[in-house]
């Protein structure tokens, strides 16, 4: 009976950071007033800061959050790396750049262009920190290390499009430091539909992403198509980080430090932890949002800053374990 009960929590969690991302902020409301004007409208100033700003706001981050959280799980399962990570694997830092290059080179491009372009930038990160570490051999740290190389290279084609554009990428340099301040209803509904049929399928894989956990050995003698299986699982996985990059911008670690948070309280069947990581990465993106607008108030300091401030010792605990 821990299973559902670490569901239930779950779920505790997701509604406790809804409400607190809706109440607090550059101006406190009291929690029973922000669900009061929730769900019923008065037309006063209380309720139009709830309805336009921050109920997509916190919509954007529950999904971003569920969604890097859940890409984290399949690609550490699929390369069987407790190490992998779409921001440490470069994903979340290629998508940021391809993003950017829409803006510079694209500016009229529609909103709905930056998923592809996201989802394209992570797809080439990816391969190219895999093919890194494939021609040394493929380790866990050795991986780890490919796509921190690929991420810093991304990175800094980014700086690069800022120092050369400066004026075409000024609206965007607060999200690439991560951050969902000031995402709209357009945003949410350009971030939703990806996400949850991501979400949706990744559940329909929890099966062979047991299997492909095994080992492609033990995959095949199964019957399963491991290469077909373990194709499909990284699709996933980086498109769904790739749509959290396009509107939130590259926020590391919640993709390593929640997978295992999951696994480590649900065990090693992805039936369970898959759900377990979406709860628990959208209630923490939205609880470091909250924490982003109370540290620095009435200012805000970029959500990345805090997830980082949590993700980076325990990538070095980890990495230090890992790497014995």
């Amino acid at each position: 009976m821990t299973r559902p009960l670490w569901l239930l929590l779950g779920l505790v969690a997701l509604a406790a950071a809804f409400t607190a991302s809706l109440a607090l902020g550059a101006t406190d409301l009291p929690f029973t007033r922000a669900v009061q004007v929730l769900l019923r409208p008065d037309g006063s100033n209380e309720s139009l800061v709830v309805q336009t700003l921050r109920l997509p706001r916190t919509l954007v981050a529950l999904l971003a959050g569920a969604g890097l959280g859940v890409s984290g799980l399949l690609l550490q399962a699929v390369t069987r790396n407790p190490l992998a990570d779409p921001g440490i694997l470069g994903v979340e830092a290629g998508g940021a750049f391809a993003a950017l290059l829409l803006v510079v080179f694209f500016p009229a491009a529609p909103t709905w262009a930056f998923v592809p372009a996201a989802f394209a930038g992570g797809v080439v990160a990816a391969l190219a920190a895999y093919s890194a570490a494939r021609s040394v051999g493929v380790t866990p740290l050795r991986l780890a290390l490919a796509g921190v190389a690929v991420a810093s290279l991304a990175s800094a084609g980014s700086r690069t499009l800022q120092l050369l554009w400066e004026e075409r990428v000024q609206g965007a340099l607060f999200m690439l430091a991560g951050s969902v301040a000031g995402r709209t209803w357009e945003q949410m509904g350009q971030v939703a539909p990806p996400t949850l049929l991501g979400l949706f399928g990744a559940l329909l894989l929890t099966p062979r992403l047991n299997v492909l956990a095994l080992g492609e050995d033990v995959a095949r003698s199964l019957g399963a198509d491991a290469e077909r299986d373990a194709l499909l699982v990284t699709g996933l996985g980086v498109l769904l980080a790739s749509v959290s990059v396009s509107v939130v911008g590259p926020v590391g670690f919640v993709g390593l430090v929640i997978p295992h948070l999951a696994r480590a309280l649900m065990g090693a069947d992805h039936r369970w932890s898959l759900p377990l990581a979406a709860l628990l990465g959208g209630a923490f993106l939205a609880l470091a949002d909250v924490g982003a607008r109370l540290f620095a108030r009435p200012a805000e300091t970029p959500v990345g800053v805090l997830v980082a401030a949590v993700g980076a010792p325990f990538f070095v605990w980890l990495a230090r374990r890992v790497g014995r």
